[in-house]
């Protein structure tokens, strides 16, 4: 049987750590019969080095990062861990992905948010100085377009522009009656604090461990499994 090793950053907040647990329990729900190890890139243990090097040591591997774009972790951490291994799979980050979009439609529904006229939603991502991510995030305000009657801009906490607060600034600017932050962030921590802060009238939860962001996590891990089959 082929490992899923669930990497994702790590947090110091105990309410993120236990949503990821949630998570990957949600994974492994979806999965029985499924090793499904953790992770980490930061802040916690184990490091996905050392996962990956004990799970190949036992067989194949996918390493499905618990991240939602690319970014410096996939491109270098979660890469470097996965390199040394030809029966070691990195599968793609969670997004830009049509559930990740249903899911943060749900959260402004949650918030009676983003269906009044005079809304305007700012999905609020944690940015990245890679390019590739900010295309990323792109492709999934797209994606939320499509399922809500607000119109949708992009604001980012670090690495690339324009920030959340300018983003939310230009929003009224433009004749919003109300912005919403949208957070297009996995769980609670700093990056959810960020956007909490931004100064938004309404603030959406994370995604969280959401029935259907475990779905993309399997599905990132099957993918895997079939292109480990080809090889």
């Amino acid at each position: 049987m082929t490992t899923l090793i669930a990497c994702s950053h790590g947090t110091r907040f105990e309410e993120g750590r236990t949503t990821i647990r949630a998570l990957v329990e949600e994974v492994r729900a979806l999965l029985p019969g499924v090793r499904v190890e953790q992770a980490f890139v930061d802040v916690e243990q184990p490091e996905v080095a050392d996962v990956v090097a004990r799970a190949a040591a036992d067989g194949p591997a996918v390493v499905v990062p618990l991240l939602l774009s690319t970014g410096f972790h996939t491109e270098v951490d979660v890469a470097r861990a996965a390199r040394p291994f030809p029966h070691v799979v990195q599968a793609p980050p969670l997004g830009p992905h049509d559930l990740l979009a249903e899911v943060l439609a749900s959260r402004l529904a949650e918030a009676d948010a983003g269906a009044h006229e005079g809304d305007h939603v700012v999905l609020a991502a944690a940015g990245s100085s890679k390019p590739e991510a900010a295309l990323d995030v792109e492709e999934v305000a797209v994606r939320l377009r499509r399922l809500i009657s607000a119109p949708v801009s992009v604001g980012y906490a670090a690495g690339a522009e324009p920030r959340i607060p300018d983003a939310i600034a230009a929003a009224r600017a433009a004749g919003a009656e109300r912005v919403v932050a949208a957070s297009y962030v996995l769980a609670p921590g700093f990056f959810a604090d960020v956007v909490r802060d931004a100064g938004a009238d309404v603030v959406t939860a994370p995604l969280g461990a959401d029935r259907r962001v475990a779905e993309i996590v399997a599905e990132r891990y099957r993918a895997g499994v079939a292109q480990l089959a080809r090889a």
